[in-house]
């Protein structure tokens, strides 16, 4: 029970935290932009849904064995995909809960202002039948491209769970190595040398 009380109550802050710079970026983008823009933020965010749901399911059907033996012939990533499948529900829960919710509902707050956007260029007020035809039509293709998107990346998410994690081992892998490269450790370790 105090396991699982402090991993929600971690979870929760890494979410308000997420959510915060999700929403943040969505409505910093949003603000004075055009249509287009602002339905590609929707497509962002509806993708990056997509995304973090499929992840969340490859991890949690993975198997930890196959990235062992691929750590063991020294893959690239494979150390950090063995780290995923063996912390599934953390990753699953992070990636499906946090990642794939926070996205949904940042996209649907964005789709409000793409309404809104849409209403004036067809120079309609709020509470017309037009805009409420128009809300709801929005609303409806969102909802439809992210369930969608979602039902068809799930199964490949079953199917091809080890390529998918190998995958996001390798995007840790590499980003771990960039930010050591540029870490200040490093930047102080090159100067002395000189």
């Amino acid at each position: 029970m105090r396991q699982s009380l402090q991993w929600s109550s971690k979870i929760s802050v890494l979410t308000f935290g997420m959510a915060f710079v999700f929403a943040l970026i969505s409505t910093l983008f949003q603000e004075g932009s055009g249509l287009l823009l602002s339905l590609f933020i929707v497509l962002v965010f509806i993708m990056i849904g997509i995304i973090g749901d499929t992840v969340g399911l490859a991890a949690a059907t993975s198997k930890e064995k196959h990235f062992h033996a691929m750590a063991a012939k020294k893959v690239k990533g494979a150390k950090e995909a063995a780290f995923i499948a063996k912390k599934a529900p953390v990753f699953s829960s992070l990636f499906n809960d946090v990642v794939g919710d926070i996205a949904g509902i940042v996209s649907g707050a964005a789709s409000t202002a793409v309404v809104f956007q849409l209403a004036k260029l067809i120079q309609t007020s709020e509470g017309s039948i037009v805009f409420i035809f128009v809300s709801v039509l929005l609303t409806s293709v969102i909802a439809a491209f992210t369930v969608g998107g979602k039902a068809i990346c799930k199964t490949i998410a079953i199917y091809h769970s080890t390529t998918i994690i190998l995958f996001t081992g390798k995007v840790i892998y590499f980003t771990k190595a960039m930010v050591h490269i540029f870490s200040f450790h490093n930047l102080r370790v090159s100067r002395n040398r000189r």
